[in-house]
């Protein structure tokens, strides 16, 4: 499922935008070709990430899960830089990144959207 909490969307927009954001991104493909979508979403979104500020600042896919319990792995990892959030708010409004959601969205049955913030110590 592709789509955002309403809630936690503007929770996320409503704290400082001071600072840079990285979006962990966990991507689940659907096995009929997702995968090849999801690389034609990437040829026409990087070039988009690029005008708001963004880079991908590391892709990986996954390989088995190393811990015991109910956990699937995931397909494929991004991390993605935005200098602010308000950076990546406008990005998902354009609409040449709209025609590029719907080609990534069609690639995925499952993704996760963690914002993530720098921390200088983990507390």
């Amino acid at each position: 499922m592709v789509s955002f909490s309403q809630t936690a969307f503007a929770d996320f927009l409503a704290a400082t935008d001071d600072s840079p954001i990285v979006m962990l991104n966990l991507l689940r493909f659907d096995r009929d070709g997702g995968r090849e979508r999801h690389v034609e979403y990437l040829k026409i979104a990087e070039p988009i990430l690029a005008r708001f500020g963004a880079k991908i600042l590391f892709r990986g896919d996954g390989l088995p899960v190393l811990t015991e319990g109910e956990v699937e792995g995931w397909d494929a990892v991004l991390l993605v830089q935005y200098p602010r959030r308000s950076a990546f708010k406008a990005m998902i409004d354009d609409p040449d990144y709209q025609v590029a959601f719907e080609i990534g969205k069609s690639a995925l049955v499952d993704i996760v959207l963690q914002p993530l913030k720098h921390s200088e110590a983990l507390a």
